[in-house]
């Protein structure tokens, strides 16, 4: 901890091996940048695609390089090797840091891996912990607790790869059998719709299943829901707050990677026009969803509106998009937080917590 009168040392981890590299370094260089310099000393820790650690100045060096948005990547050429233990002498910046910022989206970074190591380091981290971060990755475990919860989730089905590739024909018919297309197959851990395919009928299966496959050894088929697309902000630990809700409206087939990142026709609306007993009944389903996986610091949980007025529960994500135009710090801006104090309160919240399990240790 820092002592009276220091800065905290402020560590942003990001980058990392899953598909969604690039949009962790975008969210990343906006929270270096707001980060409150008075109360913060920024320390930006960068993991290359193969996972080896960088050093903050290796690291900064990179963020220096003037390149296109969403095209940033974190390599060196000089890292000599793969994963953690690639160059195990830049972990050492941990023991230099006051309180983490996991920004990593996906595989190796939001699903329990990072977290367990910062544990493990015993460093406060912002967010959730190591079962709820791997449950809010893994989407057939999610969508499992969320039904427990009794959580109103659309049709689904969790498919291993083995299975497929032992049967197609045994499985394809059990499917269909279970709901009628349109379904979207997806890998189980994964975000940034990477991965992700609509399929209409059975000619479009085998090419989706194998792309969700170059991702997952787990895949969640679910089916297709005509509805708006709903976002709600969460943020706390045992007294979870919700935000005012947000809209997402595009032009493309679904809410593909295109559509988030690069498609200037895609619109985030908030406040969302939502009457306001649904928007009670939304956030009230979200801080259920945020429960029902033992979630922490912070997260965003997704619906689908239905024009009857039903609304069923998507998912929910530990480490949500992070630029000062995402859905998540656009809607606390709404419920009265700037892009500044919701990092200093989320930094906060990571505090509180390391604390709390300090005392029951």
């Amino acid at each position: 901890m820092a002592a009276a009168g220091r800065r905290l040392r402020l560590g942003i981890i990001f980058g990392g091996r899953s598909g969604e590299h690039e949009v962790s370094v975008v969210s990343a260089q906006h929270v270096i940048a707001a980060a409150d310099k008075k109360r913060f000393e920024v320390v930006p820790i960068g993991i290359t695609r193969s996972g080896a650690w960088l050093t903050p100045q290796e690291t900064e060096a990179i963020l220096a390089r003037d390149d296109p948005p969403y095209q940033k990547t974190l390599e060196t050429g000089s890292t000599g090797g793969q994963g953690l233990l690639a160059r195990p002498q830049a972990l050492g910046v941990l023991g230099q840091v006051d309180v983490v910022f996991p920004l990593i989206h996906g595989p190796y970074g939001e699903d329990g891996t990072l977290q367990g190591l910062l544990e493990m380091a015993d460093v406060p981290y912002v967010g959730a912990g190591v079962g709820a971060s791997a449950i809010g990755l893994d989407k057939a475990l999610m969508k499992a607790l969320f039904a427990q919860a009794g959580l109103p989730v659309p049709d689904y089905r969790a498919v291993l790869g083995w299975r497929w590739e032992s049967d197609q024909q045994t499985l394809t018919q059990e499917l269909e059998a279970a709901m009628p297309y349109p379904w979207f197959v997806k890998p189980a851990n994964g975000g940034s719709s990477v991965g992700i395919t609509k399929v209409r009928s059975r000619e479009d299966l085998a090419g989706a299943i194998q792309l969700a496959l170059r991702y997952d050894r787990k895949l969640v088929l679910e089916r297709a829901v005509q509805g708006r697309e709903i976002e709600c902000a969460v943020l706390g630990n045992d007294d979870p707050q919700t935000s005012p809700l947000g809209e997402i409206v595009y032009q493309r087939e679904f809410y593909d990677y295109e559509a988030k990142y690069l498609d200037p026709d895609t619109q985030l609306i908030a406040p969302a026009q939502v009457p306001a007993e649904t928007v009670a009944r939304i956030q009230a389903m979200a801080v259920q969803a945020y429960r029902a996986i033992d979630c922490a610091g912070m997260g965003r949980v997704d619906f689908f509106l239905l024009p009857d007025g039903s609304v069923y529960l998507e998912e929910i994500n530990t480490i949500p998009g992070f630029t000062p135009i995402s859905m998540f710090p656009r809607l606390w801006q709404l419920g009265g937080l700037t892009y500044s104090q919701l990092i200093s309160r989320l930094v906060d919240l990571a505090l509180e917590r390391h604390e709390e399990k300090r005392r029951r240790a």
